[in-house]
Order: structure tokens, then sequence, then C-alpha cells
């Protein structure tokens, strides 16, 4: 498979679901607003932004399967599997605020070996492939050179409908406030997986999460030099409801910040 080729098609892809993503925001009022859970909204823009995605996906790889937000009727099949966010940042794009991304990965087996995110409002398309590299609109990026966290900018993802481990989460929160450059919540994990790959952010951890929100970020990390893991330092982070990025220098001391304070019982 040429990943390199696909890397791209999909990117492109990306881009124009992107255009129709932005041209409907001026529309968006609370008709168009689903109620999925506490704090978990869907629109019509998400429906139709997946559906196109799936359509334009599946011609690119008729033997894949699909694992996506708004698709429970979508098959996930045994080699390859799409996972995708149509709409990352729902919330923010409901309020009129940013930012919000098309995020979508490709698995072969368990590794995910494709990736983009593609951040609409600054038109900034983030995208890797296996062994490949990672770019930002056609230019080679890479991790920040941070070599300690306090002298790390850290981004986050506050809870809004798990908060099994909100104690744990405010004890994180309050020790990297004090012992950091400060942290940053965007509300849109992909852009904040893309932003740790081009070296905005430092670092960046998050629970409650689904794949659809770190499948496409995760390669583009790791192949831009950065390292990903769950809060336990194992790799069970797609499907695991928990991530941790950072760049190679400040890895190591980051994952066990986080797994200390995650480690308490609440």
């Amino acid at each position: 498979m040429f990943l390199e080729l696909i890397t791209k098609q999909v990117a492109n892809l990306s881009r124009a679901v992107g255009k129709y993503i932005k041209s409907e925001s001026k529309n968006i009022h609370h008709k168009h607003i689903i109620d999925k859970g506490l704090n978990d909204f869907v629109t019509d823009v998400d429906k139709n932004s997946e559906k196109r995605l799936v359509a334009e996906l599946h011609k690119l790889l008729p033997e894949a399967g699909f694992i996506a937000e708004e698709g429970d009727h979508y098959s996930r099949k045994d080699r390859y599997n799409w996972i995708i966010d149509p709409l990352d940042g729902t919330t923010n794009y409901i309020h009129g605020a940013q930012p919000y991304a098309i995020s979508i990965g490709l698995m072969e087996k368990n590794r995910v070996i494709t990736g983009v995110v593609y951040e609409i409002n600054l038109n900034e398309c983030f995208y890797a492939w296996h062994q490949g590299g990672a770019f930002l609109n056609g230019h080679q990026i890479s991790v920040s050179h941070a070599a300690t966290v306090k002298d790390a900018l850290i981004a986050t993802g506050f809870p809004y409908s798990d908060f099994s481990q909100l104690e744990n989460y405010l004890d994180a929160f309050s020790y990297l406030m004090k012992h950091s450059h400060g942290l940053r919540r965007l509300g849109s994990a992909a852009t904040d997986l893309a932003y740790v790959a081009c070296g905005r952010y430092d670092a960046f951890f998050e629970y409650g999460l689904h794949p659809w929100d770190v499948a496409a970020g995760s390669i583009i990390v790791e192949e831009a030099g950065g390292k990903v893991s769950d809060f336990n330092g194992a790799d069970a982070f797609v499907f695991g409801s928990e991530i941790v990025a950072g760049n190679s220098l400040l890895a190591e001391e980051f994952l066990g910040i986080i797994r200390d304070k995650f480690s308490k019982k609440t």
C-alpha cells in the first residue's frame, strides 16, 4: 500500500469537507443540535461530514472498515479500519469558538499507520504516515526541545462527562500549574496532539477520550519524534480512553507525574 499517496489524498479530502463545515458555521442554531449525553453534542454538520468522509474513504480503500463517532452502523474489519471524527470540537463549533478539526486515522490491525488532523479555521493540515515523517501544510514538523516539565507548556482537556478521575485530575492540574510554564485547554484533543507534534505544546494529557479523538494525532506526534502512551506507559492509548504525549526529552518525567497523580484512589 502506498501510504504517502493515501495520506495526501485523505489530507485533500479533509480540506474539502472542512470548507463545508466552515461554510455551515453561521447557520448553526439550536434546532440543529442533538444532545447525546452530558455535555456531548452532535449537529447535522457532524453527520453530513461523516457521511461524505466515509463515502470517499471507502473509494480509497474499499477493504477497510470504519470506527466513527456518529456511525453506529459502520462495520469494523479485520485488517484495515478508518477511525474518524468528522468534527472534533463540536462544542466549540456550536458556540462559534475555535478550534475545531477533522481527525482521520487508518489502523492496520492494532497499529495506526496514517493520520490527518485538519484544523479548519487556520487552514492547517497536519498529517503523517508510518515511517514517513510528519507534516504541516507540506512542511516537515518536529516536536519541541523543552528538556524538563518546568520549561514546558502543557495542554490538557477538562473532564466533561466522565468525572470518575476528577480528584486525580485536579491534583495533576494543580501540580502542573505550579511546576511548568502553564496549561492550555483548546477543546479539541486532535488539535492538542497536532500542536504537540509541531512544537507549540511540549506535552499533553487527557482521560475520558475515544479512539476517534486520538488515533490520527497519535501517529503525527510519533512521526514528529514524540512519544505517546497511556497513563501507565503502555501503548493502549487508542482504545484505552487516556493518553499522554510529549517530546522525547521530557516524556519520561511527564509520564511519571501523570502516572503518580492518577494512581491514587478517588
